[in-house]
């Protein structure tokens, strides 16, 4: 009888010891399944850095900035409305007649192994029907900027040839985009109002291995003011509207186009937010009005 008590304790001890892991084992929480494609297109991608919440502005110019984070990204692109440029008339540019100190530019960039470009468009000067040069600035062009690298590659700065093909203006709607096409070659697209420019433009800092940023912006640039304090001026550039912006990425071995939504960049109105009236309606538009502050 004893035994027999004894042979039922071992199996109630052992019947617990089975029923308390099995109820352990149902009560751990399952691993979250991995997001499709698509949603990661949409959010988030599985790895993906979040960019910074905040960084510092650089002195010289008013300029809403939106730049993604730092990882391996392979370009940026949009569709937006151009802007009107609304000069003050008190800021006169004594080294080139017809101009004034502030003008309006709207581009892409970025940063990969400490190489930045700009590269979109800018209020320029254009070539008259007549074969002249406008004293002027009259249409929106192409322009191309990237800093040395150490691999000795100089700065360049170059501009769209000055022809009515490469001439766009305030109110029409063109894309952009600059992608990353092959080891250190940028492809920079410019299409709309029927015309279109296209450059492969060499940056050696920018290669797949590599993590970079890309950015949008908008500005009120100031002749030769580089690194100094923005100065006061009734110049203001409004209108502008990004209908979309995407950040590139390769995933499965396939480019893609993942909107550049609030979550995708750090927020700059530089010198300070009370120049800037933003708005948006979806993920990743955006209208910017630009003040100065006289």
């Amino acid at each position: 009888m004893k035994n027999k008590t004894k042979s039922n304790c071992v199996f109630g001890i052992v019947f617990l010891v089975f029923f308390s892991s099995c109820s352990e084992t149902s009560s751990q929480a399952q691993p979250k399944p991995v997001a499709s494609v698509e949603e990661q297109i949409k959010t988030k991608f599985t790895g993906e850095v979040l960019p910074p919440v905040t960084s510092s502005c650089f002195a010289g110019a008013y300029y809403r900035k939106a730049f993604s984070s730092k990882d391996y990204w392979l370009g940026i692109g949009g569709t937006v409305v151009l802007p009107t440029l609304t000069y003050d008339l008190t800021r006169i540019n004594p080294n080139k007649l017809g101009t004034y100190l502030d003008n309006a530019s709207i581009y892409l960039g970025g940063t990969s192994d400490d190489q930045e470009t700009d590269i979109g468009m800018t209020w320029e000067v254009i070539r008259e029907a007549d074969g002249s040069v406008s004293k002027e600035r009259k249409a929106f062009r192409p322009f191309l900027r990237r800093t040395g690298y150490k691999s000795g590659q100089t700065a360049l700065y170059k501009n769209a040839p000055a022809t009515s093909d490469y001439y766009w203006y305030p109110g029409e709607t063109i894309s952009m985009s600059i992608e990353l096409i092959e080891e250190k070659k940028l492809k920079f697209i410019v299409e709309g109002a029927g015309k279109k420019y296209e450059e492969i433009f060499e940056v050696d800092g920018y290669q797949k291995g590599f993590m970079a940023n890309y950015k949008r912006v908008n500005a009120i640039d100031q002749v030769s003011n580089e690194g100094k304090p923005v100065q006061p001026t009734t110049a203001k550039v409004t209108g502008a509207k990004w209908l979309e912006v995407y950040l590139y990425r390769s995933i499965n071995s396939l480019v893609v186009k993942a909107p550049m939504h609030s979550k995708r960049f750090t927020d700059m109105q530089c010198p300070a937010q009370r120049y800037f009236v933003l708005s948006s309606s979806g993920e990743s538009d955006e209208s910017i009005d630009i003040f100065g502050s006289k």
